[in-house]
């Protein structure tokens, strides 16, 4: 038995549904993805190869410090915290616009623009899922007999 489930007791834990593990590694998925662009973007600006080293600089740091946000709701996801849905549910609803921004371009971003798109949708639905919300005991309380 694993060590996350117990049998009898009041206390015993809810097993993570695998619909909220998957929510959680898209969740860290995309906290990852904005760590690599943000110190890619801060490289730039650091080494000079940008127009404007300021911004790319600003840009990278700021990438950096969000990228919390999508990867403290993954481990609260894991964690079965209620808190986590909020924040990662956030997540995605900011990455649509910017998924949609990355299709408008004529250039390599498009094929971004698709994948951010496609796990934008995919957390949403996992996050919204029944299973999920009553994981993290969101949602009417049942009635105790």
């Amino acid at each position: 038995m694993s060590s996350d489930q117990t049998t009898g007791g009041p206390e015993t834990p809810v097993s993570r549904p695998p619909r909220l593990t998957a929510a959680a590694a898209l969740a860290a998925l995309e906290g990852l993805a904005l760590v690599v662009a943000g110190v890619w973007m801060l490289i730039e600006g650091l080494s000079g190869n940008v127009d404007n080293t300021t911004q790319a600089e600003t840009g990278g740091i700021t990438l950096i410090v969000l990228a919390a946000i999508p990867l403290l709701a993954a481990r609260g996801l894991l964690k079965l915290r209620s808190w986590s849905r909020g924040p990662a549910i956030i997540t995605q609803i900011l990455a649509l616009p910017v998924a949609w921004q990355l299709l408008q371009a004529d250039s390599i971003a498009i094929p971004a623009g698709i994948a951010l798109g496609a796990v934008a949708v995919a957390s949403l639905v996992l996050l919204v899922n029944p299973t999920t919300t009553q994981a993290l005991g969101i949602g009417p309380k049942q009635p105790t007999p």
